[in-house]
């Protein structure tokens, strides 16, 4: 874990660079508005000195709310057994009106997100119309695929939230008026919100000091963490409110050191071993090849072969051909008209005797 107290902000810094961002805020409102447009955003971004190797997502609490009274949050519930969409609604937001939430505007239970909100205009109708999106964590898995990734690429990916909870108005509030920072492995920037225009300066500088501290304490990264941090909303320029000391370089430089170190103390660990094992098995093949020249070669006693049979010759196709018997049905056939013949010439005889002579 990062240490908290290696970024130190110096607090006066801190609130000119708010001031000022503010005036220009001011300046950038149309002359027609009476008010401030506290719709404007004031975001913290952090450049770390090197890119994590694991992605990270943050909560970061805030002591002062940073999303305005009229901003419209939506909650999306799980499917209670045995019950419709409309009396799941029903349920829940009676649960949060025991529990003293009052400021979810819309509930849309799993089924109706599946069902209603299944057309492409209509999840961007939704993602439009609602500011912050909360979810039961029951269902937090399911979402992705059903929502979409325009959700995503806007930032506005539900947060989970434990409606079983005994302190649910508690939790709700610190999600709804807190913030997360995602930290990538793609990249050594990260940005989060963390105060709006409405907001007084002093406000917006106590949100910054809690937002450094909570993030330098939870980021997953050895020794030195983060190396600047600038303040900016969505049409100004970044204002810088902290740079890193250059006596980290040396920190880091010696961590490289070390690390070249323990690889080139691998490496060699690993080629002494490989030498070992080439070393055993020469002397494997030498003791083998020793033995093999030890032993007595036995003498080798002519075996007398068999004499070979003569091959038998196999007939022609012409003798084959010759001595092939010839079919039953043509001997049948010829030897029936003989014995008929027979068979006629001696009744044709005993008809003769029998004739008498005519004197």
């Amino acid at each position: 874990m990062a240490d908290g107290a290696g970024v130190v902000l110096d607090r006066a810094q801190v609130k000119k660079a708010v001031q000022a961002l503010q005036a220009f805020l001011k300046t950038k409102s149309t002359g027609d508005s009476l008010f401030l447009d506290e719709t404007q955003q004031i975001s913290m971004l952090f450049t770390l000195w090197k890119i994590p190797k694991v992605a990270q997502s943050i909560r970061i609490p805030l002591p002062h709310g940073q999303r305005s009274d009229t901003d419209d949050i939506c909650l999306f519930t799980k499917d209670e057994p045995n019950m419709t969409s409309e009396q799941t609604q029903r349920f829940y937001r009676k649960l949060l009106e025991e529990k003293g939430v009052k400021n979810i505007t819309e509930i849309i239970p799993y089924k109706a997100l599946r069902t209603e909100y299944k057309p492409y205009e209509a999840k961007r109708r939704l993602l439009g119309n609602c500011d912050l999106f909360l979810s039961d964590d029951r269902i937090r898995r399911l979402l992705p695929s059903h929502l979409g990734k325009h959700f995503y690429q806007r930032k506005k990916e539900p947060l989970s939230v434990n409606l079983q909870s005994k302190h649910l108005a508690r939790d709700i509030q610190r999600v709804i008026q807190g913030t997360s920072l995602k930290v990538t492995n793609k990249g050594c920037c990260c940005m989060a919100r963390v105060a709006h225009a409405g907001m007084t300066a002093d406000e917006v500088t106590e949100n910054i000091e809690a937002a450094v501290q909570t993030v330098a304490a939870k980021l997953r990264t050895k020794g030195p963490v983060v190396k600047l941090i600038h303040i900016k909303s969505q049409t100004s320029v970044s204002l810088p409110i902290y740079t890193s000391n250059l006596n980290h370089l040396s920190v880091l430089e010696a961590g490289k050191h070390a690390q070249a170190s323990k690889k080139a103390g691998a490496a060699a660990k690993k080629q002494a071993k490989k030498n070992k094992t080439e070393d055993a098995k020469q002397t494997d093949t030498a003791e083998e090849e020793k033995n093999v020249e030890e032993e007595e070669i036995p003498q080798l006693v002519p075996i007398a072969t068999p004499n070979k049979k003569p091959k038998l010759q196999k007939p022609s196709k012409k003798k084959q051909l010759e001595k092939a018997p010839k079919p039953a049905a043509a001997k049948k056939g010829r030897q029936s008209p003989n014995k008929m013949t027979k068979k006629a010439g001696k009744t044709d005889s005993k008809v003769k005797r029998k004739v008498p002579k005519v004197k």
